[in-house]
């Protein structure tokens, strides 16, 4: 197992258990999108590019604009401006 590897196996689980420990919801989706990156660089590493386009694309990409749409929908992301008409 190389260096890289090992980096990015560490990055994972501190991605895993940051997700968990987050109490702010735009926080958690903030740092999944970045576990599902290291995913991607994990399975480039493990020679398997289908699988790191595919984890890119479908973790990182979809996934994070469903979960901010849902955020945005569930009213925990507000914008500047709603900030400014509340006060």
């Amino acid at each position: 197992m190389t260096l890289l590897t090992v980096i990015v196996l560490g990055a994972l689980l501190i991605c895993a258990v940051a997700t968990c420990i987050a109490k702010d919801l735009l926080v958690s989706v903030i740092i999944f999108l970045a576990y599902s990156l290291l995913m991607s660089i994990l399975w480039i590493l493990l020679q398997s590019p289908d699988l790191a386009i595919t984890e890119a694309a479908v973790g990182a990409g979809v996934t994070g604009i469903l979960f901010f749409i849902t955020l945005k929908k569930l009213h925990a992301i507000k914008v500047k401006n709603d900030e400014e008409k509340d006060r």
